[in-house]
């Protein structure tokens, strides 16, 4: 690689790094918003963080890759193959090596932050099965993946830093190139395919829908970054275009799977509405009120209303002139009033004729007690009353 390449790769290189840190501080920020502690924070805020590790030793390396070799030798090259570059080019195909692996790392962890996130936003929708297929997707072909670069590709493993190597597959890699291509292209693919029936069938607002166009804009780019640096490992395999590539893929693919996550911070900061506010369209012909169906990663207001709506359940009284929004109505309240009498007078039958009662000495206890039941408790009480009657009250409030 030649001096100006390598200047202008360091710059790039550093550049995109903190511009993807910048992001995911950003976004562990409106985490801890949303979340209300550091303590809360999710796998995927975890599996994000370990990315950036991982990002990290990738571009580390490829700066190292700028300045040595590596048992892909070009055959036009006339420096001779003595101890000195053999021992420098062993160093530069072991780190081609672990560039390789910290770039494939870097690029599933994001895919898998995306998926845990979509898991979350889809659970009671249809798209949750097309979210749990595409994780199992990705899950497997990345193994397999792993498996043949490590096991089968390039055997004995140690060839891969071998000078000269047994084998091109251990120094161009072409199997290892095909194979990561198909499946993470792919899988790039249907992950940024999965929301757009949702996106397309939402009523946002044109200005939140640009942002959103924006996050898939971003999303594409990586997609197309990933294509890119292939193309130019297979046909520039000497030339230093492909570093280049690797590392705008990693960095845009970190930067699409952190800015959906950034809104919390931002509407904090910029005093910004909801991202997933009713948007209503106000038409000549009435104004229709259409509710979104694109859930945002936003839950603060869906939780503020829920705090609300549960204070207002315990109050005695709704305002009647509050939001419709807000009403809890009170529950109907029914209650029975029994009021039962035992009185000594002797009875009369249906000819007016006295019938012979017990006196009150030989009545039990039992039967003395006089019952009444009101508002739902229970009251006794002793009744010396010469008469009396049974009294039975029902009524029924709101």
């Amino acid at each position: 690689m030649s001096s100006e390449s390598m200047l202008t790769l360091t710059a790039e290189s550093w550049t995109w790094y903190a511009v993807t840190w910048v992001v995911v501080m950003i976004r562990m920020a409106s985490r801890r918003l949303l979340l209300g502690s550091w303590r809360k924070l999710q796998v995927e805020d975890a599996l994000m963080l370990l990315a950036m590790a991982t990002d990290t030793v990738l571009i580390v390396g490829m700066n190292i890759i700028s300045t040595t070799s590596s048992n892909l030798i070009d055959p036009n090259d006339p420096t001779p193959l003595d101890a000195a570059n053999i021992q420098e080019r062993v160093f530069g195909s072991k780190m081609v090596l672990v560039v390789e692996q910290m770039q494939c790392i870097t690029i599933w962890l994001v895919k898998a932050c995306l998926l845990i996130m979509y898991h979350r936003l889809t659970m009671s929708l249809r798209q949750n099965l097309a979210v749990k297929i595409v994780a199992a997707y990705a899950a497997v072909t990345f193994v397999v993946m792993e498996i043949l670069y490590l096991g089968v590709w390039c055997r004995p493993f140690h060839e891969y830093w071998a000078v000269p190597p047994k084998s091109t597959q251990c120094s161009a890699a072409t199997n290892h190139l095909i194979t990561n291509a198909v499946f993470n292209i792919s899988s790039d693919i249907m992950i940024i395919v999965i929301p757009l029936p949702i996106f397309l069938k939402s009523t946002l607002s044109p200005k939140r829908k640009a942002v959103l166009c924006g996050v898939f804009a971003v999303g594409t780019f990586t997609i197309v970054s990933a294509v890119l640096n292939k193309y130019y490992s297979f046909n520039q395999p000497f030339g230093s275009d492909w570093t280049f590539w690797y590392i705008r893929e990693s960095s845009t693919a970190i930067i699409a799977a952190n800015l959906p996550l950034t809104w919390t911070l931002m509407q904090r900061v910029f005093n910004l509405k909801s991202f997933a506010e009713k948007y209503y369209s106000n038409q000549r012909s009435g104004g229709v009120q259409t509710n979104s169906q694109f859930r945002s990663t936003n839950y603060i207001d869906r939780q503020r209303h829920r705090r609300r709506a549960d204070s207002l359940g315990s109050l005695g009284e709704t305002d009647r002139s509050a939001s419709e929004e807000h009403i809890n109505p009170i529950p109907l309240k029914i209650y029975q009033k029994h009021e039962v009498e035992i009185s000594t007078l002797p009875a009369e039958d249906d000819n007016g004729r006295r019938m012979r009662m017990a006196s009150t000495d030989s009545l039990p206890d039992g039967l003395k007690t006089v019952t009444n039941v009101r508002g739902g408790q229970s009251v006794q009480s002793r009744r010396t009353e010469e008469d009396g009657s049974l009294k039975s009250v029902g009524g029924a409030v709101v």
